[in-house]
């Protein structure tokens, strides 16, 4: 196996073909270039630019040194949880969401597209939710006999969603 010789090499003089010409004659090979330049304070990031890296569920802590669970979005991913547990559609459970004043990061409403895209992170984060004890908690309230005779009628799903998570009934 071979062992190669690295540095990491700050170029302090103009980038020329010349300074390329005498780390090659050297016997180095060129790996990679990486730029940066100063940004200025207006062009600095905004705070929400790194949201899209941040897994659904956690946030940055405050002292920016890990990532912590954000409790509205952990609240979010309990209420979806819930639904697919309840055989919900996605789009009951936007619905749902939407109704209880949940928002997307983005700060749109929910919908089933969006909720569907949840899915994956429930699977990263389920054994974590499914062990918790306020998952026990709440999943007793749909396991209630009451609950299970209204699942022989065709149309308890809906009222049952509704019932359980304190919302309006459809007119």
């Amino acid at each position: 196996m071979a062992y190669f010789d690295r540095i990491r090499d700050i170029v302090s003089e103009p980038f020329s073909p010349d300074l390329i010409r005498r780390r090659v004659e050297a016997g180095w090979q060129m790996v990679a270039i990486e730029w940066r330049r100063e940004v200025h304070g207006g062009e600095a990031p905004s705070e929400g630019d790194f949201d899209e890296d941040i897994p659904y569920g956690l946030r940055i802590s405050d002292d920016c040194m890990r990532l912590e669970a954000d409790p509205v979005e952990h609240q979010v991913l309990m209420l979806i949880m819930e639904g697919v547990a309840l055989d919900s559609s996605y789009a009951e459970i936007a619905a749902a969401l939407n109704e209880r004043g949940f928002r997307m990061r983005s700060g749109q409403p929910w919908n089933r597209v969006a909720v569907f895209g949840m899915i994956p992170r429930l699977i990263d984060v389920g054994p974590r939710l499914l062990s918790s004890t306020e998952w026990v908690d709440r999943s007793q309230r749909f396991e209630s006999p009451r609950l299970e005779a209204e699942a022989d009628q065709p149309t308890a799903r809906p009222q049952t969603w509704r019932r359980l998570f304190g919302l309006k009934s459809r007119v």
